[in-house]
């Protein structure tokens, strides 16, 4: 699966002022409530992501957090990104502040394919200089094109 199949620009947003990690996941979900045609309430998706953190951080370092979590009332994985102005204690495993949250929702009988796109999403975040143009681009629709164009280089 491409991200540009889960994510839509109107679920991209930079330089978002969030002062925890509680808020930043409330912030996200009613972005992918807002811009999406799903009849999701924004508490469900809140409750899941929340849950999944009470497992284990979802910060896999260098700046970056994955939230993702599952969702009874969605038949279709989405995903939503957001570039935070300052970062936030994410309890990431390296204890470096979280500024970039690529968060996923998936139907709740999704395995394989959530998988997949976690290590995917684990894969693209790993590489430096992707993640140093995202910091250094302040346009969602450009945050948007990096995003749905990356590609796993062999």
């Amino acid at each position: 699966m491409n991200i540009s199949d889960i994510i839509a620009p109107e679920r991209v947003v930079c330089d978002l002022d969030a002062s925890s990690k509680k808020r930043v996941l409330e912030k996200i979900s009613d972005m992918i409530v807002t811009n999406t045609s799903s009849t999701m309430a924004t508490q469900d998706i809140v409750d899941s992501l929340t849950a999944r953190e009470r497992l284990g951080s979802t910060g896999i370092g260098y700046g970056v957090a994955i939230p993702h979590g599952r969702v009874k009332t969605t038949d279709k994985t989405i995903a939503a990104f957001v570039q935070l102005h300052e970062g936030i204690d994410f309890d990431a495993a390296d204890n470096q502040s979280v500024d970039l949250l690529f968060a996923l929702l998936v139907p709740e009988e999704s395995t394989d394919e959530h998988l997949q796109l976690l290590a995917q999403l684990a894969e693209m975040f790993s590489d430096e200089s992707f993640r140093t143009q995202l910091r250094a681009t302040k346009d969602q629709d450009a945050i948007y094109k990096l995003l749905s164009s990356w590609k796993k280089t062999n």
